[in-house]
């Protein structure tokens, strides 16, 4: 078993011994580097965590053998030594986008390096079962492959977009070839499909898919009051800045640990209402949920068309803006997609924008509530920025659970039809199906209930009052917001991490999560900034104002 001797020795000595010494016992022995554990005391350690929902039935997956995961890779991954990882890390940890690209441009790294960096640390931490985090579950077999040709063609002139070369790590329910796609449902463990539109935009410009990582599974839409971050197939999803003591958010869980503990230099997370800006902001890292629309959801398990999206998530706001438009372009599969073009250099002058001048509506209630946020819009002030106290009445969400339920009941079985049918080893064909499935071997496939899939057979709302109930509330939360924005020429309006994710999601506004803070704790929080539709640019120029003039954030102290 590889426990916390990697903390001691480099990866590559350790892997080296342990095969050989397989090797040596009889040669065509299975290689293995890692082996299950038994997990009971940490279980048993979270059953009085004050949050009930960190009260764990299991954290590692009974499903997933992490030397399916890690083996293919070994031969790569041991040429790079303790020595080479250790010059790399400067040019490589917590860098942007533009600073790795300009290293390689000057000969100091190469993309085959910077792939194989992460693999380093990928494989170092999370075969230690000490550190690990759950979070990779799958890994592209030929990346090193990839990067060494991008190697090859660098220097051939053409202008490249920036994402090129970059490693990418995507959460499992975007449908990407060689590499299953799951939603961390066992139902759907054997799916294998062709890439989702946005991998596709992705590869087009050259970025190098890294692997998939865990999620809550169904996108959250599962289980009631159940762990976040748990899946079936992956396990149980932990936060870098305190493993099984803080939540990881969800259900983009996988995204936003893997870019707090630099595994990747971007990750793609999903969103139907705070799935991107819960888990951004529990790990301390950008997450931006768009417009409906910016980005297509063909190829992408769903929830619910009316509200589903993918979005960025990274560690700075350059890499979101960057990758956001790596992603960008019309798919004409996608009802709600939207051609919309930008300046092809707009990301570049982020780093030139200031608070000062800027106004933003800050909740009243929150100011009085959370001493990090209001010291925050006082920085905000004290930088030139405008706060105009703004308080809101609740809007009532009513109806908001029929949309999801009514949209999963006919949108399931929509991408199952086109995309896991073709595929025969996925059996199920619709919500009714995968209940059945589950209940066959509960302890395994749902050790938490399935209480949200039982909850969209039993919604009885009909098609004609579901129009009704999405028409009402995307117009009082528009005006939620607008009325606010209008009336007092805001910028943007701010609030904390995923408080007001239902109203933008229905409202089918853009929201932006920035790091603010850390709590007394060490837990992340976050600032979250929200605007109009196809407001995007302009919420990163005001993330990035903020991140420049803040500079909060700080690597997990396990994963520096």
């Amino acid at each position: 078993m590889i426990q916390s001797a990697y903390k001691h020795i480099g990866l590559s000595v350790i892997l080296f011994v342990l095969i050989s010494c397989k090797y040596d016992q009889k040669e065509t022995e299975e290689v293995v580097l890692w082996t299950p554990y038994n997990d009971s005391i940490e279980v048993a350690a979270n059953a009085d965590h004050e949050n009930q929902r960190m009260h764990y039935k299991l954290i590692q997956s009974k499903v997933l053998d992490k030397n399916d995961v890690f083996v293919p890779l070994y031969d790569e991954v041991s040429k790079i030594t303790e020595a080479t990882y250790e010059r790399l890390k400067p040019l490589i940890l917590e860098q942007n986008i533009p600073a790795i690209q300009e290293a390689i441009a000057r000969g100091a790294l190469s993309y085959e390096e910077l792939v194989l960096f992460y693999l380093y640390r990928i494989y170092k931490y999370e075969l230690d079962n000490t550190t690990t985090l759950n979070t990779v579950i799958a890994l592209n077999k030929d990346v090193v492959a990839e990067a060494r040709k991008l190697d090859e063609s660098a220097g051939s002139g053409e202008d490249h977009h920036p994402i090129y070369g970059m490693p990418i790590l995507l959460k499992d329910n975007i449908n990407t070839s060689g590499m299953n796609t799951t939603a961390g449902a066992i139902a759907l463990q054997n799916n294998k499909v062709h890439d989702a539109f946005i991998v596709q935009q992705l590869k087009k410009k050259g970025a190098l898919i890294l692997g998939k990582v865990n999620l809550s599974e169904w996108a959250y839409y599962l289980c009631g009051g159940c762990p976040v971050g748990y899946s079936a197939v992956g396990g149980q999803t932990l936060n870098p800045y305190g493993r099984r003591i803080f939540e990881t958010g969800g259900s983009s869980s996988g995204s936003g640990t893997s870019m707090a503990a630099n595994y990747a230099v971007a990750a793609v997370g999903t969103e139907t209402s705070g799935s991107i800006l819960s888990p951004s902001s529990q790990n301390s890292v950008v997450g931006l949920k768009p417009t409906i629309g910016l980005l297509s959801r063909s190829g992408i398990v769903p929830i619910s068309s009316t509200l589903d999206t993918p979005g960025p998530m990274t560690r700075n706001t350059v890499d979101n803006a960057i990758l956001l438009d790596a992603m960008m372009g019309y798919d004409k599969e996608d009802e709600s997609s939207v051609a919309q073009k930008w300046d092809l250099t707009w990301y570049k002058e982020l780093q030139n924008t200031e608070i000062k001048g800027k106004r933003f509506g800050a909740f009243s209630g929150l100011m009085e509530r959370d001493s990090i946020y209001k010291s925050t819009m006082e920085k905000l002030s004290d930088l030139g920025a405008e706060i105009i106290p703004i308080e809101r009445p609740t809007v009532e969400l009513t109806g908001f659970s029929s949309i999801l339920n009514l949209d999963m009941k006919l949108d399931l079985p929509s991408y199952l039809e086109k995309y896991a049918q073709k595929n025969n080893e996925v059996k199920v064909h619709s919500v009714a199906d995968v209940i059945a499935f589950n209940k066959a071997d509960s302890i395994v496939r749902i050790p938490y209930g399935q209480a949200r899939f039982d909850g969209i057979l039993a919604d009885t709302t009909s098609l004609e009052q579901l129009e009704i109930v999405k028409t009402t509330l995307e117009k009082d939360t528009r005006n939620y917001f607008n009325s606010v924005l209008d009336e007092n020429k805001l910028d943007a309006i701010l609030s904390i991490n995923n408080y007001h994710a239902g109203y933008a999601a229905i409202a089918k506004y853009p929201a932006l999560t920035v790091p603010m803070g850390y709590k007394k704790s060490g837990e992340p929080i976050s600032l979250t900034f929200i605007a109009k539709q196809f407001q995007e640019v302009k919420l990163l120029h005001l993330g990035a104002a903020f991140e420049k003039a803040t500079k909060v954030r700080v690597l997990p102290e396990s994963y520096n």
